[in-house]
């Protein structure tokens, strides 16, 4: 049986509202978009019948690009970079508008309707104690929330999660953790409801929610609806109501204080390990007559740490430590960058990593990750769905989220509090001694696999399928206050 539905998650477009287009009614939007162009002192010398046309074709090439990638662009690249490009105009005028023209283009080429049985389906959900959610793939940051507000429903939603402002689109499971994060509640705890297979069901799939409702949305945006199957298909969205009457009794019977219910991990040389650590990018600086300098490395550890601390972006910190070598040329840097990136994606896992985390998810065991990180939760998570065990965290907790790396206590408490479980409930696995000792100091009981020679441990196991008997042989745990 599965863990009681806590949260509920909803997109927003084809499903807390319905919306259709014709091409009249994106020609007067266009109109208007022309206006606002005027004003910032942008005349691309076209009847509105060619802006319609330029603007349609360059919306329809970033969706190949952002469909492809799951990347959210920002208004003013979208423009410049897109719908705009090769066309005569002073590129600078555009970044005080992006956002208005963006906002145009979501609200004015649509024709949108907010289902009518939502404010009463929304007004249940709270009654029964659930949190509620939004996440949404939009341009614009002001779409949504002027939509929501206008259709009186504002309040009802904590979070709402935006592509435009997260960077990343659904089906990347990484926004589904993100929300699930902000609402502190574990993935396999939250339902989505979308009307999208290809984006909607298959990215809470990945993400490992805990059921995916998939709502018919008669209007067709020419993406191919491909993708994990849902757990339901309704017609309104009332029907979500049963389904949740159903979970309510799924919960299984409580765990004993002492009981063991989660599993917190670090991630590198734990779960996997790098057979070929640093290998593109040395065979990159040799290539140039350069070579991996150990008088790098105390200006890499200042690099590091503050890319672990989220002071700088996954592509400054990839550009510092290629600019340690001196390189600034831009097609060298971002081949710099990109060995760089293949490095971090060469991984393998120990034996029976994959294996072991899907029986420990089948047994219902919560099992989150805290990783000191300079590369995104996405970036992880597509190593994960590799190695076929993607689907199975319940929180992913990085550094650069917290500010803070092990042994700081945030990570764990931060682990802990999303898990919904107490230091007694729970288990750390590590490898080196800072990070063991740091989930000690605030009661975890620890593990220690692959384990550093001097690691302090509660238990220490050399297979990583040890972990389903020692799982067995602890419930209930000690207390170990």
């Amino acid at each position: 049986m599965g863990m009681k539905i806590q949260a509920v998650i909803f997109d927003m477009g084809g499903t807390i509202e319905t919306f259709c287009y014709t091409r009249e009614l994106r020609l007067k939007a266009t109109v208007i978009i022309r206006q606002r162009l005027l004003q910032a002192g942008i005349d691309l010398r076209m009847g509105d019948e060619q802006l319609l046309d330029l603007i349609t074709k360059g919306l329809n090439r970033y969706k190949r690009w952002s469909i492809q990638s799951m990347e959210e662009l920002p208004p003013q690249r979208v423009w410049k970079e897109y719908i705009l490009t090769g066309q005569a105009y002073d590129p600078a005028l555009l970044d005080g508008i992006a956002e208005d023209l963006m906002f145009l283009l979501e609200t004015r080429y649509y024709h949108r309707a907010l289902r009518p049985e939502i404010p009463g389906v929304l007004a249940a959900l709270k009654q029964m104690g659930l949190k509620i959610g939004l996440i949404s793939n939009v341009n614009s940051r002001g779409q949504v929330p002027t939509n929501l507000k206008a259709y009186g429903i504002f309040d009802y939603f904590d979070p709402i999660v935006l592509s435009s402002e997260y960077g990343r689109r659904k089906p990347d499971p990484a926004i589904f953790h993100y929300a699930a994060r902000l609402m502190h509640v574990p993935a396999s705890a939250c339902l989505y409801v979308g009307d999208r297979l290809a984006r909607d069901v298959s990215g809470a799939r990945r993400a490992g929610y805990g059921m995916a409702v998939q709502i018919r949305h008669d209007f067709d945006q020419g993406e191919k609806d491909a993708g994990a199957a849902p757990d339901a298909v309704i017609e309104n969205m009332a029907q979500l109501l049963d389904i949740l009457r159903v979970n309510s009794g799924d919960e299984p019977a409580p765990a004993a204080p002492g009981s063991l219910r989660a599993l917190i991990f670090d991630a590198g040389d734990v779960l996997y390990y790098r057979p070929e650590r640093g290998a593109k990018f040395a065979a990159f600086l040799k290539e140039l007559g350069l070579e991996l300098s150990p008088n790098h490395a105390q200006q890499k550890k200042e690099i590091d740490y503050k890319a672990y601390r989220g002071e700088i972006c996954h592509d400054e910190y990839r550009a510092a430590i290629v600019g340690l070598y001196g390189i600034t040329q831009p097609e060298l840097l971002a081949r710099g960058k990109q060995a760089l990136i293949d490095d971090d994606a060469n991984v393998a896992f120990f034996e029976g990593v994959p294996e072991t985390l899907r029986t420990l998810k089948e047994r219902g065991i919560l099992l989150a990750i805290i990783t000191d990180t300079a590369n995104s939760i996405s970036a992880k998570l597509s190593w994960f769905e590799v190695g076929g065990f993607g689907h199975v965290w319940d929180a992913i907790i990085s550094s650069i989220e917290i500010g803070a790396r092990k042994p700081d206590p945030r990570l764990y408490h931060a682990a802990l509090e999303h898990l919904g479980v107490s230091v007694h409930q729970a288990a750390f696995v590590g490898h080196r001694t800072i990070e063991l000792e740091g989930a000690r100091a605030v009661g975890l009981r620890t593990i220690a696999f692959n384990y550093d020679p001097d690691a302090l441990a509660d238990t220490y196991i050399t297979s990583f399928a040890d972990l389903l008997k020692l799982v067995d042989e602890t419930i209930p745990l000690p207390d170990v206050r």
